[in-house]
């Protein structure tokens, strides 16, 4: 099973980070013969794709409000963007699964989304109806991690080998390709049986992946030749920084250049966000290093440039809040916000002008905005919706004389992937064969509801099942002392629906649901906090690393909070309110808290849980709540969903 907890032992850096130069990439060390058979896979089932048009929901966005294709002295380009997808090869039930259009009233409509099989007919698509430009498929992270048990149970190759039969050409690492350590990563880039689980196609071991994976600012915290490398750029002395920066390399590529038939050459970057340590459970991160964004960009895209390449695009696994409510949201356009709402607007704004237009992810949320670079031009920004509902089809023109990106050709159309789509039939037999070696496990019944419990889809931060969850969670820990839970929110990942997905009947949940919800497998952590570090924890929700964009915990039943968003920071929490089994928080007396080992860490901004202590570990997360549903249900009384009224808004 797929895990944050696991830790990838020691390894030696020194096999996997010594790649040939920036932009001679290697994705994997393989025969010439193998790379040409798997070239030669990829070509036969990109050519076997249907060819008939289909019309989707699209809204465009140009980088200055006009469009333009190729003339006779351009080369037309496409590039097809996906991001976060986490292995879910299947759609989403349920909110979590649904993207928001207007309606034919101007009103919002809500519609079931997502499947990569969809995806990949749509993509094919896309590529027919821009037939004469260079169509290239690319990724802005979290392609991996968190995902199904369809993917997960086989350490997540089956997503791998959908996307390559897809024609996936490029991808940057997010947070989540972290989620089983660098050595796991590398392995997935690369190619090689799993350590532990050995080869998961019994016909052929894996041989890594057919795309480039690129790291540009993860970097190995030892230099190669032995001691501490540090942050290197904050040592105060141009020279020494230089030396630091030589010191040490990228773990992956940092950049891969695609030539095109013509001769033309785009560079993309590819990176994730420097707060990777804290969303990622801290063992999976220890022997690395996160660099900024934006020097990162600026040192390759000055190397690009001087290797003549003038046309670059930055795949940057960091978001923001879109500005508007539907899948096409466009700053400025219908009423949507100006700008983008979190870390990636910064970054487009002094990230080097040499980067023409930025692909993104993280944040889950689509957007396709303009945002100025330091020279004051504009270039587009954009991301799909995550779980592959959407996807991202951006073009422009490259100048063939100067080798530019003709930025005022660019434009980018948004596109549901609808769930009435036809399945791609090469995408679709690969997800088949996956899903009949892990089908006796995934239909096994867990539970019963008698409802859709909302999580992830969920309208407000507290969810009906982050309240199932915890709940879960303190029954497990009993043994261990527990008296309450405390769940990050994006430790829910989908949503229980009571419509049945396939022929376990309705309101009936299976193992695989179950595992989709809580596909981490993490270990649930009992500590002692003091009441005055149980606040404090509380407190963090909105402050700290948090205070920009609140962190809002999933509470057990025996904790009770209200909530005043009209103030800041800390102030937000209304410490008065806060009781623990009906009771005010004594500061003076200890409490026994149960967590996941992610949070246990310190996850999420919440640095106070580090300072827990008598820590025991009795159980995992997914063992707590499969466990839970079938101790307190049967068919004949389900599970009713939890009101979600544990934490009161002023």
């Amino acid at each position: 099973m797929l895990g944050t907890e696991r830790s990838p032992g020691r390894f030696d850096l020194t096999r996997w980070w010594d790649f040939p130069p920036p932009g001679q990439i290697r994705t994997c060390e393989r025969h010439p013969v193998q790379r040409a058979l798997r070239s030669a896979r990829r070509r036969l089932a990109l050519a076997g794709a249907s060819t008939v048009l289909l019309l989707v929901p699209a809204l465009s966005a140009a980088a200055d409000g006009s469009s333009g294709s190729g003339d006779s002295g351009t080369t037309p380009v496409q590039l097809l963007a996906v991001n976060d997808l986490h292995g879910n090869l299947d759609a989403v039930p349920g909110p979590a699964g649904a993207v928001h259009r207007k309606g034919s009233g101007g009103e919002l409509e809500q519609v079931q989304a997502g499947g990569v099989s969809r995806l990949a007919t749509l993509l094919d698509r896309a590529r027919e109806k821009a037939k004469g430009a260079e169509s290239l498929t690319v990724a802005a992270g979290d392609m991996i991690g968190g995902s199904p048990l369809l993917s997960a149970a086989f350490h997540d190759e089956p997503t791998v080998d959908a996307l390559e039969t897809l024609g996936l050409d490029v991808t940057a690492v997010g947070n989540h390709e972290f989620d089983e350590g660098p050595a796991e990563l590398h392995r997935m880039a690369t190619g090689g049986c799993h350590p532990k689980d050995g080869c998961a196609d019994p016909d052929r071991p894996y041989d890594g992946t057919d795309f480039p994976y690129l790291a540009a600012n993860v970097l190995p915290r030892t230099a190669e030749k032995g001691g501490k490398a540090g942050k290197g750029r904050k040592d105060g002395k141009a020279g020494k920084t230089r030396k630091a920066a030589a010191a040490r390399k990228p773990i992956l590529p940092p950049y891969w250049i695609k030539k095109l038939p013509g001769g033309e050459r785009i560079g993309f970057i590819g990176l994730t966000t420097k707060d990777t340590p804290s969303v990622v459970s801290a063992s999976m991160t220890n022997d690395l290093v996160f660099e900024d964004e934006v020097e990162t960009i600026d040192r390759y895209a000055d190397e690009l440039d001087r290797k003549g390449v003038k046309a670059v695009v930055a795949l940057v696994h960091e978001g923001a809040r879109p500005p508007g409510k539907t899948y096409d949201a466009t700053c400025g356009k219908d009423g949507a916000g100006d700008r983008l709402d979190g870390p990636i607007q910064g970054i487009a704004e002094k990230a080097s002008p040499k980067v023409d237009l930025f692909v993104t992810g993280h944040s889950h949320e689509p957007y396709m905005c303009t945002v100025k670079d330091p020279a004051g031009q504009p270039r587009l920004v954009t991301q799909s919706a995550s779980f592959g509902r959407t996807f991202t089809d951006l073009r422009f023109d490259i100048d063939r004389r100067t080798g530019d990106l003709v930025r005022s050709s660019a434009r980018a159309d948004g596109h549901i992937v609808t769930t009435d789509t036809p399945k791609q039939p090469k995408v679709d037999r690969v997800i088949e064969k996956w899903r009949a070696r892990s089908a006796q496990m995934a239909n096994e019944p867990v539970g019963h509801i008698s409802d859709d419990i909302p999580g992830r889809g969920a309208p407000d931060p507290e969810t009906p099942l982050g309240d199932l969850i915890t709940d879960a969670q303190v029954a497990a820990t009993r043994e261990a002392g527990a008296e309450l839970a405390l769940l990050n929110w994006g430790g829910v990942r989908s949503d229980l629906t009571y419509r049945a997905s396939g022929k376990e009947g309705d309101g009936v949940v299976t193992y695989g649901e179950a595992f989709q919800v809580q596909p981490f497998d993490n270990p649930l952590v009992t500590m002692t906090l003091s009441g005055k570090q149980l606040l404090a924890v509380l407190r963090q929700q909105f402050s700290g690393a948090n205070e920009g964009y609140p962190q809002v915990l999933q509470i057990s039943d025996e904790l009770r909070f209200d909530v005043d968003m009209s103030r800041t920071g800390a102030d937000r929490l209304l410490a008065d309110t806060v009781r623990v089994n009906g009771e005010p928080v004594d500061e003076s007396r200890t409490y026994k808290v149960t967590v996941n080992d992610f949070l246990s860490q310190g996850g999420n901004g919440f640095s106070v849980l580090k300072e827990g202590t008598d820590r025991k570990s009795v159980t995992r997360d997914l063992d707590a709540f499969t466990g839970y549903l079938k101790g307190h249900s049967s068919p004949d009384k389900p599970i009713a969903p939890p009101k979600a009224d544990r934490i009161t808004w002023r």
